[in-house]
């Protein structure tokens, strides 16, 4: 159900409202475009500054608008397990496929915490893709822990964002060749698909939807020569958009496009001029302006 170039939606804004219309434009743009699945209300969607009104209508109208045509991975993570089951049950009632829930953040629970959060939030009955991202989170799920997890019927995979490719067969080896792994890091995708992957949840793909979408088949058909070669045109893209916070990069690369406007809420900041003018000339290098 879950593999392919998966974008970690934007939430577009409009006079610091959530910009609705533009957003089910966003759907169907990515639909055409060739996106394999779509992940609402993220990091990468700005759920730290959204409202708990705003989080479920964002999730409510993408699954609307994708109307069942591609499985819609809905961003339900806090580091409250009470409101993860809260945004796990509200993603459910939307109709989601599946919820993405991420390692809790700052309260760093040991391995038995992330056991008892997950299966919490598994018995809500819609199917859970663990987001294990150390780097933020500064809680690292091991493999051992998420091969009891992936036991659980409605735990079904992983967003590795740990950049750590070693891991990819290490968990696959733990957890069986079934459990998902999708990439959360855009500039190792091609490696982690290599060592057994399946996909990205991919922040690039919201400025550059129909390029990883191509890339991630190539890979997924073991065709890493025609891999490679796209890769070399969404390098500059991926180092480009992280310069600064990564939805940032993407909004002004979306803005580019006319798909929507760069704004960000606090404590975002707009892009520095320099920043612009590198993601502007990676678009070029790329193929998506002239």
């Amino acid at each position: 159900m879950i593999k392919g170039s998966l974008p970690a939606l934007v939430t577009p804004f409009a006079n610091g409202q959530v910009d609705l219309e533009t957003l089910k434009k966003l759907v169907d743009w990515h639909i055409d475009q060739g996106s394999h699945g779509l992940v609402p209300v993220g990091t990468t969607g700005e759920s730290p500054t959204l409202t708990h009104s705003e989080h479920d209508q964002v999730v409510a109208t993408v699954v609307d608008q994708v109307a069942g045509r591609v499985p819609v991975v809905a961003g339900a993570g806090s580091n409250n397990t009470v409101e993860t089951v809260r945004l796990v049950e509200a993603a459910k009632a939307a109709g989601a496929d599946a919820a993405l829930v991420v390692t809790p953040y700052y309260n760093k629970p040991t391995q038995a915490g992330l056991i008892a959060h997950f299966e919490a939030a598994a018995a809500c009955g819609l199917p859970i893709v663990i987001y294990n991202i150390p780097g933020r989170s500064v809680v690292d799920m091991t493999p051992d822990t998420m091969a009891q997890l992936a036991g659980h019927e409605m735990i079904i995979g992983v967003k590795d964002a740990t950049g750590d490719l070693a891991r990819v067969p290490k968990q696959r080896h733990r957890c069986g060749p079934d459990f998902v792994q999708v990439s959360g890091e855009d500039a190792t995708a091609l490696g982690f698909n290599a060592h057994g992957g399946v996909g990205c949840i991919s922040v690039t793909a919201n400025v550059a939807p129909k390029l990883c979408a191509a890339f991630q088949e190539s890979t997924l058909a073991g065709d890493y020569a025609a891999a490679l070669q796209q890769l070399d045109r969404l390098m500059p893209l991926h180092e480009a958009i992280f310069l600064e916070p990564g939805l940032c990069g993407a909004k002004y690369g979306m803005s580019l496009l006319g798909l929507c406007s760069d704004e960000v809420r606090l404590p975002l900041t707009p892009l520095t001029d320099d920043t612009k003018e590198a993601i502007r000339s990676a678009m070029v290098h790329a193929g998506l302006l002239t």
